[in-house]
C-alpha cells in the first residue's frame, strides 16, 4: 500500500494539478429522475426582444461530409436503411414521429425539430450567446434529445411554445417529450420562466421512473 501512495505522489509532484490533463476538465454525462432534474432548472424571466431566427445558422454542414444537419438527423433516426442520392438527398427511409405516432417513409413530410425551440432558447439565455455558440446550438448532433425528425404538422403545432402551452398529442409521448425538453435546457443551460417549470413539475408526477441523461455542451 505504501508503494502505491508512493507512486501517487511522485505522479502528483511530476504533474501538479495546474497541468491536469484536458479530460479531467470535460463535464460528465449526468442520468437523474424527471422530477430531480426539474428542480435543477435555473428560473427566469423571459424576454424576446430583439430575436431573429437568423441568429441561429442552421442547417449547416459541421464535419463536412456533404451532408446537412438535417440530412445527419434523417440517416441517424431512419429505422431502415435510408436511399441516399448524390448530394446527401434523403429520399426514402422510415421514420417515427413520435410526437403523434405517425410513421413516414418519405423525409418530404418530417421537419427536424429544435426540442426547445430557437425562439425560446433566444428567451431563456441564448440572447447573450455568441453567434457560433447559437450555431453549435441550432446544429446540436452530438446528443440525440436535441434534434428530433417528426410529422411538419406536429411541429408547426407546437411552434415556439414550450411545454405550458403545447405538449405531444400521443398522450404517450408526453413524458418523454418532457424529459427531452428538461435534458435539453439542463445541457445548454437554459432557464425556464414560472409557467414552464410548473408544467414540467405537473409532468414530471405523473412519469414515474421517467429519467433525464444529459451532458452539458462544451
Amino acid at each position: 500500500m505504501l508503494s502505491k501512495i508512493a507512486a501517487a505522489a511522485a505522479l502528483l509532484f511530476a504533474f501538479p494539478l495546474t497541468s491536469a490533463p484536458a479530460a479531467a476538465h470535460e463535464a460528465r454525462a449526468e442520468t437523474l429522475p424527471l422530477a430531480q432534474a426539474v428542480h435543477l432548472l435555473s428560473s427566469a424571466a423571459e424576454s424576446r426582444d430583439g430575436y431573429q431566427r437568423s441568429s441561429f445558422k442552421h442547417w449547416v454542414d459541421a464535419d463536412r461530409d456533404g451532408c446537412s444537419t438535417r440530412a445527419e438527423v434523417l440517416i441517424a433516426e431512419s429505422r431502415t436503411k435510408p436511399t441516399i442520392e448524390a448530394g446527401c438527398k434523403i429520399v426514402a427511409g422510415e421514420w417515427f414521429s413520435y410526437y403523434d405516432g405517425v410513421t413516414l417513409t418519405a423525409p418530404g413530410g418530417l421537419d427536424i425539430d429544435h426540442m426547445v425551440p430557437l425562439a425560446e432558447a433566444w428567451d431563456s439565455g441564448a440572447h447573450t450567446w455568441t453567434p457560433a455558440r447559437r450555431e453549435a446550438y441550432a446544429n446540436d448532433l452530438d446528443a440525440q434529445r436535441s434534434l428530433v425528425a417528426v410529422t411538419a404538422r406536429s411541429n408547426r403545432s407546437k411552434s415556439d411554445q414550450d411545454p405550458a402551452d403545447w405538449q405531444p398529442p400521443l398522450a404517450d409521448a408526453r413524458c418523454t417529450y418532457a424529459a427531452d425538453w428538461v435534458a435539453t435546457k439542463l445541457r445548454w443551460q437554459l432557464a425556464v420562466d414560472d409557467r414552464e417549470q410548473t408544467a414540467l413539475t405537473e409532468l414530471a408526477a405523473g412519469c414515474g421512473q421517467e429519467s433525464v441523461d444529459y451532458q452539458p455542451a462544451p
